[in-house]
């Protein structure tokens, strides 16, 4: 079939839905953004049997929609209409929740329904439900859908609210009243329900020492308390705030005074350290004894260390890769014999840390010592000559995210996932022994297409390319289930010290034909050059990727 995707921009779900696509032999046209005249001149241009808008918040034209069948993804049950459905449901404690296919009309998500699921609710935030559950109900649909349309004889059902199965409603924009914490009558449940529902964007306004802050991600405190509204503590790069009967982690603030710091999104201790700089109000800092916070945690079971590292948005700033290698090497020094890296709840990496780097004294410098530290964290990695390591991808990953887990003995995906292994978009070349990584993995020739073509590539496609090993289950329980009982099996059948043995022998071959120093060097020659050039593509688009 010949199929449009129309979208917003090219997210996730984008990413995956074309995908999906491409795989299936579709022939496929996009278009972002929507510019109206644009589309129209596309569209009839380009003839497509149907639209797919598989995240869309902008009206399609009448000349578009009248003409051609649209199919629009919505993140809720039937009759839920409006654009904050997944807030609202995540902020009111929905326990089951839905993704909706519906044809565009005149009015916004009131078309008929194509298909409809639903799916059981998490206690999580907006990002990893969407990325989880909404993406892999709505590419289902999406699929569906198009078997319908290729069969002929499917008819699509009006919206009936007569209907006593239809259960949605119309709803508003979620507003900043509507979301707002009032600290002294909210609970510790509610204030992360209503975290969690505002995360990653817009965030929950409020204001700290007299500073207009949005709050981004929320972890519930088991033990401190405080006059509720109270910042209690900061550790780990977190804030505690008390709440109403106990208190609430905040992972990520925005500052919205630019005379105090850069209004992006940042640790909250960093924002909070110029909200309580010198010649402002201080507040006693409290040593706290809690795991509830804590980015990094190895859990070990039997021999194997599964290491896992929870980066708000899979980013990892200097320090973070610092405390991430010397885990890693303690794990080294250990008894385990298999080292598991599995990444965080809504990432598994996207490298380094851009935001971070943005609100540095000196971008330039700060993206130096970032890419030193992430080189340090991979070298760490591949030099692992008393354990099998195992890259465990069960989300996105992007960047030298990805050449993080090539630096393992074996990748392992969950289906479904999508990963961008390339720098360009960025203006950056990449560093993290990628010409090192990559092309021992899937060849020079094919290295290069994908760091030059910038596409994202399925986790099917990793596996056939040789990027990846082993492609598991999308669902997230059956793909955990695989990777533990993979594990174990690879430690009881296997000999692991003739694994280890030909890892050493591999490692001496390609040591002796090339030095990952040299690997290194060339790499950090040309970063070196890109990040100290002002007039460098690189700080201009990451800028604009910053600030959106």
């Amino acid at each position: 079939m010949k199929i449009l995707i129309l979208a917003n921009g090219f997210s996730g779900m984008v990413q995956r839905v074309l995908g999906e696509l491409k795989a299936l032999n579709h022939t496929l046209d996009e278009h972002y953004n929507l510019d109206k005249n644009r589309l129209i001149e596309q569209v009839n241009r380009f003839q497509p049997d149907v639209i797919v808008c598989p995240f869309l918040t902008k009206r399609i034209p009448s000349e578009v929609w009248k003409k051609y069948i649209c199919l629009v993804v919505h993140p809720g049950i039937v009759g839920d209409r409006g654009p904050s459905s997944l807030d609202w449901a995540i902020s009111e404690g929905e326990r089951t929740w839905g993704v909706t296919l519906f044809q565009a009309i005149e009015e916004f998500d009131a078309g008929d329904i194509w298909e409809t699921r639903c799916f059981r609710m998490r206690e999580s935030s907006k990002t990893s439900i969407y990325k989880r559950e909404v993406t892999e109900v709505a590419v289902g649909l999406i699929k569906q859908a198009l078997r319908d349309i290729e069969d002929g004889h499917f008819t699509p059902r009006p919206l009936d609210y007569d209907c006593p199965v239809v259960k949605g409603r119309k709803r508003p924009l979620m507003k900043q009243s509507d979301r707002m914490i009032e600290w002294h009558n909210t609970t510790t449940e509610i204030a992360v329900r209503k975290l969690n529902a505002a995360d990653s964007r817009p965030g929950i306004r409020d204001r700290i020492n007299g500073i207009d802050v949005n709050m981004f991600g929320a972890v519930a405190e088991p033990n401190l308390k405080g006059h509720p509204g109270d910042v209690l503590a900061i550790h780990r790069g977190g804030c505690c705030r008390a709440t109403q009967d106990g208190a609430v982690w905040i992972k990520q603030l925005r500052c919205n005074d630019p005379e105090v710091l850069a209004p992006i999104k940042l640790l909250a201790g960093r924002v909070l350290e110029e909200i309580y700089r010198p010649g402002r109000l201080q507040f006693p800092q409290t040593v706290v004894d809690t795991s509830a916070i804590e980015e990094i945690r190895v859990d070990r079971v039997d021999e194997v260390a599964y290491i896992y590292f929870d980066f708000y948005n899979g980013a990892m700033n200097t320090n973070q890769c610092v405390e991430l290698k010397n885990t890693i090497a303690g794990v080294k020094d250990s008894d385990a014999k298999m080292i598991v890296l599995m990444g965080g709840e809504e990432f598994f990496s996207n490298g380094i840390h851009l935001n971070w780097i943005e609100a540095s004294d000196n971008p330039a410098l700060e993206s130096w010592n970032n890419i030193n530290a992430i080189d340090d964290l991979i070298l760490e990695l591949i030099d692992t000559p008393k354990q099998i390591t195992i890259a465990a991808l069960c989300n996105n990953a992007g960047a030298g995210g990805v050449i993080l887990a090539l630096a393992c003995d074996e990748v392992i995906v969950r289906e479904g996932i999508v990963l961008n292994p390339h720098y360009k978009t960025m203006g950056l070349f990449g560093s993290e022994y990628w010409t090192y990584l990559l092309p021992k993995r899937v060849g020079q020739k094919t290295a290069h297409e994908i760091t030059e073509g910038c596409m994202p590539m399925l986790a099917e496609e990793a596996v056939q390319s040789g990027l990846a090993d082993r492609l598991f289950e999308e669902n997230w329980h059956g793909y955990h289930g695989q990777l533990i009982e993979y594990c174990q099996q690879l430690m009881q059948d296997g000999d692991t010290d003739e694994y280890l043995s030909v890892k050493a022998s591999d490692r001496a071959r390609d040591d002796a034909e090339k030095p990952l120093s040299e690997y290194r060097n060339a790499e950090l020659a040309i970063m070196k050059e890109i990040f100290f050039d002002p007039k460098s593509s690189y700080h201009a688009k990451r800028r604009a990727f910053v600030y959106k």
